[in-house]
């Protein structure tokens, strides 16, 4: 197996997390990558939830560590914004040099896609309905994002492709 890449996102919370995951996975097998989906049934014993998240979160670290890149969901999550564990989870992969692909299901500018699908969101020209300013830098996501990431559009296969190009590219 080639690349093992890191699966960051929100689709740990989903109701068929397990599944998804399994299915991500195999996703990621076709492209000739080991995919590393971070939910792990057996962290899930009988501990306190601050001991919990603790081992979740050293066992996440240590995923990304072993692993050679990050694809990233980072699609709206709760608003609009991406999940911000997985914005956690970029920032510590770009400072370990590690390449990250992020997705996202649409093209547009942050501000485009926000005002797309979450128009109540959005005030007046270039400030949200509370009247703070919108990022507007032409890129899909905030800057902190858009500039250390590949940001494609689609879902993980799209990712995947993308990866795969880059993989195969001599050097």
């Amino acid at each position: 197996m080639g690349l093992r890449v890191y699966l960051a996102g929100p689709d740990v919370f989903r109701p068929n997390a397990a599944e998804h995951g399994r299915g991500l996975v195999a996703l990621c097998a076709e492209y000739g990558f080991a995919g590393v989906f971070p939910l792990d049934a057996s962290l899930a014993r009988e501990v306190p939830p601050q001991a919990l998240a603790a081992r979740i979160y050293r066992a996440n670290l240590a995923h990304i560590e072993d692993c050679d890149a990050v694809l990233a969901n980072l699609d709206f999550f709760r608003g609009p914004e991406p999940d911000s564990g997985t914005c956690f989870e970029i920032g510590y992969a770009t400072a370990r040099g590690k390449p990250v692909i992020g997705y996202v299901r649409e093209d547009g500018s942050f501000a485009q896609r926000i005002r797309q699908r979450y128009p109540h969101a959005v005030g007046n020209g270039l400030a949200d309905a509370a009247g703070w300013q919108l990022e507007e830098f032409g890129l899909p996501l905030n800057l902190m994002l858009g500039v250390p990431c590949r940001i494609v559009v689609g879902d993980l296969r799209a990712a995947l492709h993308v990866l795969r190009a880059q993989h195969m590219r001599p050097s």
